[in-house]
């Protein structure tokens, strides 16, 4: 039984959706317009009393599994137009530094050549100092994947620590190998 598709999603002051009969909802709020598409033939979606319900059709698996995806994607609209989403990167290591170059950040981590990353339709990247990037829009997955795709121009290595890690992300770190101590 989904749980998650069985929430009501309230709808914050300044929000509105607009429900379309081929499965599209198109939520506007004070930060930009949103569209998200949901399976008609599996999901049926309302607004009732300033909250969106997203009720299925059947208790069979493909029903319940599309039942929670739905209402997940619609929430996160809600959520990215109301408030928007960021993401905070932090850049460890010697030399190690980014820019702002246009709307693109450039990235000199330990390479031969410089990495230019461009963001997605929607999301804006901010470099307040040589060593944090924030990710921002109001699309989720357009912010996570542009996150995803700086994070992994160098991800940390375990050793010494070097490398772009999310704000808050634990490295594991190892201990290196030690030389012999004089015994032949």
């Amino acid at each position: 039984m989904s749980r998650i598709g069985l929430k009501p999603i309230s709808l914050p002051e300044g929000v509105s959706v607009n429900l379309d009969t081929k499965g599209v909802a198109v939520i506007k709020g004070p930060k930009g317009e949103l569209s998200v598409s949901y399976p008609a033939n599996y999901v049926s979606v309302e607004v009732k009393d300033n909250e969106i319900v997203v009720s299925r059709h059947s208790d069979e698996q493909a029903y319940v599994m599309n039942h929670g995806t739905a209402r997940a994607n619609l929430h996160n609209a809600v959520v990215g137009v109301h408030d928007g989403f960021k993401k905070e990167l932090e850049i460890s290591g010697i030399g190690y530094r980014a820019a702002k170059r246009g709307d693109s950040v450039v990235l000199n981590v330990g390479f031969s050549h410089e990495v230019v990353i461009k963001p997605l339709p929607g999301v804006t990247i901010t470099c307040p100092d040589e060593t944090h990037i924030n990710v921002e829009g109001i699309s989720k997955q357009a912010v996570g994947q542009t996150a995803a795709l700086i994070h992994d121009t160098k991800r940390p290595e375990p050793y010494g620590g070097k490398g772009i890690h999310y704000k808050g992300e634990v490295i594991i770190r190892k201990e290196g190998k030690r030389a012999a101590g004089g015994k032949k």
